[in-house]
């Protein structure tokens, strides 16, 4: 075991206090009674969280491609089950990823949420937990109760805090991820009954036969997809978008749907690779038939929310593509994207979030012509939309460009037909950002949905609360636009190291 795994923790179990910091603080809110004290307290924990876990950031070995700050514990001896936890180049920045957006998904909500609020604080402290110990995690084990450990938490944060067809968005995203998790589970159960092992590097060396092998990667990728989510499952995430709260479709966007891909690159791809190969063709042609289905429903939507979540479609269908191209710059390419989508969208998110507590509507109609009225506003919106639509010197371009390039190195005619998804991706965010910034506008703000005729409001622009949100996330939007070298080279050796693994012999 000890092959596989870098001992190099800075004197004290990092991952670990990192998965077990929410948790302690998920405990905490059972006593505290004072709502500024439970939205305090969230916060502290969250921020605390994200300092303890920089390290993994400034001590992470860019020259090996081993797990690095491993914990080996006995947990079940009779099975030869062990508490094993690492990170590699591909899981650490996914890692950080979480820990940064968690603090800013209860300053999103800080005024918001006002009933349960020590529930609500406790469920995203669980879902911070779960979340980290899906990327932490390197026995199977493990790495199930985590994949659902996320469900409940989620589950909860719509079906309680969610908007009037909360019912329905939580049954409908509970049923489609348990499915999937069922297809997991089977993969997983036949991977021990074959190997003897839960240990993910040995899974990754054992010597599978094809039939074995289509099996694992069948049942892994419905799953997987289901939680991307790409073409024919994605039918659960709008609704689960526009129902949810602000923080809720934060996590989904910025974190939750990046599992899926996750999954692909830890689990399917180095378990069966030669499957994973033989199944490349019809990835990449959900992966295509999700960026151009995306583009055109986005292109469809006058609900921001749901324009939102369908572009999450075809942004997802993007890194899904660059995985399956088998290629050092698709792999990287698609690892960027999650990262830049997953900060670009969870902005995107909070900032539709901003307008609803303004003017109580999510329609582009109702929310145009904010130039004069909101300008800081307008500017970090227009931020946010270019980086979604890949526009150069932007966080969203740099992860795009990679896996065009891969596209067009590795299959010319799956290239070709990119080009109308990025046209889409232009069209719809251009729209938007139209509509949001230059529409005519009085200065007030008519809100049928709440008032009736006659209710007027004047809107105000960011307050230093949502002025701290909207710096945090622009900051990496144009370092790593401009700059994203330093991560690149913390993933560089992972990456050549899985593919690697999958060449075909």
């Amino acid at each position: 075991m000890e092959e596989y795994l870098l001992f190099n923790s800075p004197g004290y179990p990092v991952l670990s206090y990192i998965m077990l910091m929410p948790l302690v603080g998920a405990l905490v809110c059972h006593v505290l009674r004072d709502d500024l004290a439970l939205r305090i307290w969230g916060l502290i924990v969250t921020v605390l969280t994200a300092l303890a876990s920089l390290p993994l950031y400034m001590l992470f070995d860019r020259t090996s491609a081993r797990y690095q700050f491993a914990e080996v514990r006995a947990w079940i001896p009779a099975l030869d089950l062990n508490y094993v936890v690492g990170v590699d180049g591909i899981s650490v920045l996914l890692v950080l990823l979480t820990t940064l957006m968690m603090p800013l998904c209860i300053l999103c909500s800080w005024h918001f949420i006002r009933d349960r609020l020590a529930e609500f604080i406790i469920v995203l402290l669980l879902m911070e937990a779960a979340m980290i110990g899906v990327f932490i995690s390197l026995n199977t084990v493990l790495f199930y109760i985590f994949w659902e450990g996320m469900l409940v938490p989620m589950y909860l944060l719509i079906a309680v805090w969610g908007g009037p067809r909360k019912d329905y968005a939580s049954i409908k995203f509970f049923l489609y991820t348990l499915a999937g998790s069922v297809f997991l589970l089977l993969a997983l159960i036949v991977l021990y009954v074959q190997t003897d092992t839960f240990f993910i590097p040995e899974l990754m060396s054992a010597e599978l036969t094809f039939p074995l092998q289509m099996l694992i990667f069948i049942s892994c990728a419905v799953a997987f997809a289901i939680k991307i989510p790409l073409y024919p499952f994605h039918t659960w995430l709008p609704v689960a978008h526009v129902e949810a709260p602000t923080a809720g479709s934060v996590i989904l966007a910025s974190l939750l749907l990046k599992m899926g891909c996750y999954g692909f690159l830890r689990l399917a791809l180095p378990i069966a690779p030669d499957a994973a190969r033989f199944c490349a063709p019809v990835m990449i042609g959900l992966a295509l038939v999700s960026i151009v289905l995306g583009g055109c429903l986005a292109l469809a939507q006058t609900d921001i929310k749901r324009l939102i979540a369908y572009s999450s479609v075809a942004h997802m269908g993007f890194a899904t593509l660059g995985i399956f191209l088998f290629s050092s710059q698709g792999i990287r390419g698609a690892l960027l994207q999650m990262i830049n989508h997953g900060v670009v969208t969870g902005a995107l998110f909070i900032g539709v979030g901003m307008l609803y507590e303004r003017t109580g509507s999510r329609e582009i109609h109702n929310n145009s012509g904010l130039s004069m009225l909101m300008p800081a506003f307008v500017a970090f919106m227009a931020l946010f939309g270019l980086a979604a639509m890949g526009f150069p010197g932007t966080n969203g371009f740099v992860g795009e460009f990679l896996i065009m390039l891969a596209a067009f190195g590795v299959s010319p005619p799956a290239a070709a037909l990119l080009v109308p998804g990025v046209v889409l991706g232009a069209a719809y965010m251009l729209r938007l950002l139209q509509k949001l910034i230059w529409a005519d506008c009085d200065g007030v703000y008519c809100l049928p949905v709440h008032a009736g005729d006659g209710f007027y409001v004047t809107l105000r622009d960011l307050s230093a609360r949502e002025w701290c949100l909207m710096a945090v996330l622009a900051a990496p939007v144009v370092w790593v636009g401009l700059y994203p070298g330093p991560l690149l080279d913390i993933m560089n050796c992972s990456v050549e190291h899985l593919l690697l693994h999958c060449a075909a012999p």
